[in-house]
């Protein structure tokens, strides 16, 4: 039984390799991985973790050296990993621009 048009499922969402992946897209971005958290300049930008059968991961509202508060969102498939992404990167590119 296939409940998607044409008979096309997509892969199962290993949050394992997710992980991985974000993890590697994380540091193209220029950041340094500490214990589960990205920083940039020594700064906590974002985080992510398996939880369960998804991905846990969350962003700095703004960038902060004590109690950043955090935009946590869930990461269910490889197309929420790509839009956290793609959404980190231009708040990146915004914060450094605000830096110039």
């Amino acid at each position: 039984m296939d409940d998607e048009p044409g008979g096309f499922a997509p892969p199962a969402f290993r949050p394992d390799d997710a992980l991985q992946t974000l993890q590697r897209e994380l540091r193209a971005l220029g950041l340094t991985e500490r214990e589960g958290r990205f920083e940039r300049r020594g700064t906590t930008i974002a985080r992510a973790a398996v939880a369960g059968a998804v991905l846990q991961a969350a962003r700095v509202k703004r960038p902060a050296r004590t109690s950043p508060e955090w935009l946590e969102k869930t990461l269910k498939n490889g197309a929420d990993v790509r839009s956290f992404v793609a959404d980190l990167k231009a708040q990146l590119a915004r914060w450094s621009d605000r830096d110039d």
